[in-house]
């Protein structure tokens, strides 16, 4: 298999939670703490951030901190490119999930002649636009800008003229608009949506395995579909949010915790049957929360634990 390059991406300012930043300092603790030398085993880059940014007045109160989330996506977006061209398989540690923009376009930007398949698994569905947040945190749109969709007919927010542009320019990150058609995305575990998304999921048809389904049917059948639905796909990019865990199980060490979601043990098992596709370029860790976690560093404990599986398989590819 390519060599692994962990991408260290500190940054939380897509989040309307601060902490997120400290997720992947957190899972290098909880490592340390496991005697493990996974976090010396293999190059990394570390990525410059713009965390002093939640300090700034919010301007574009429908798109927070967009102009500096702009500038983290294309900057991580460069560095999975890069990683992706020399061969490297890109295993990314983010904070906030409005980092999936940028490791979305990168992979695009690495194979733009491709069709790009996302597996989300995740809490929630990140289908809004700045015209249809009722937050405005970024970290809900990154799907949106994704497939270059802003799901006008849902529209809440009459967004000025300086967002309207900085949120064209996330959509254009390395590529003109769409990095992936919203047939090839599929969603494991979201459970938590508003009616735009809802509205987007209907209109797209995509597929969300929930919880429940993943445990009625069978974990390996439903991956095994999944994977039919993306065999037009070259390559898979896969987005692993932590609140896709069952908080009640495992810990509230996320910025957006929901119950009745996956154990861990459900989580390793969707992404390797999907890496053993030998399709799957990228994985990405996202919203590790250890300021906000009830037990300790157990959030971070077992994103690693996630971590350390999902890499063997790759290594034995």
């Amino acid at each position: 298999m390519d060599n692994i390059k962990i991408i260290k991406n500190r940054s939380d300012i897509g989040a309307g939670t601060r902490g997120s930043d400290m997720g992947v300092d957190a899972m290098e603790i909880a490592a340390i703490n496991k005697s493990s030398d996974y976090f010396s085993r293999f190059e990394f880059d570390d990525l410059v951030t713009k965390n002093e940014s939640i300090y700034n007045k919010v301007n574009n109160s429908f798109a927070k901190r967009i102009k500096d989330v702009l500038d983290q996506c294309t900057r991580l977006s460069n560095h999975v490119k890069v990683s992706l061209q020399q061969k490297n398989f890109p295993i990314v540690l983010s904070g906030d999930h409005s980092s999936a923009l940028g490791t979305i376009s990168g992979v695009k930007g690495a194979y733009p002649q491709q069709k790009m398949g996302v597996v989300w698994i995740d809490a929630h569905a990140d289908l809004h636009s700045p015209y249809t947040s009722p937050s405005g945190n970024i970290h809900g749109m990154p799907l949106a800008a994704a497939i270059g969709d802003d799901n006008l007919d849902s529209q809440i927010n009459d967004i000025n003229r300086e967002t309207a542009d900085l949120w064209r320019r996330m959509k254009n990150i390395e590529v003109p608009v769409t990095k992936v058609a919203p047939e090839n995305i599929i969603y494991f575990g979201v459970r938590d949506t508003e009616q735009p998304e809802d509205a987007q999921i209907e209109r797209f048809g995509i597929k969300n395995y929930m919880v429940a389904e993943v445990r009625h049917r069978g974990l390996e059948v439903c991956v095994a579909e999944a994977l039919e639905k993306l065999s037009e796909c070259d390559v898979i990019y896969i987005s692993f949010d932590v609140d896709s865990l069952d908080c009640d199980m495992v810990s509230y060490g996320t910025g957006t915790p929901v119950p009745k979601g996956f154990d861990p043990y459900e989580v390793i098992h969707i992404i390797n049957k999907l890496i053993e596709s030998e399709k799957v370029v990228c994985v990405e860790f996202v919203e590790v929360n250890p300021l906000l976690d009830n037990k300790g560093n157990k959030m971070a404990e077992t994103a690693f634990e996630v971590l350390e599986a999902i890499t063997e398989k790759i290594q034995n590819l």
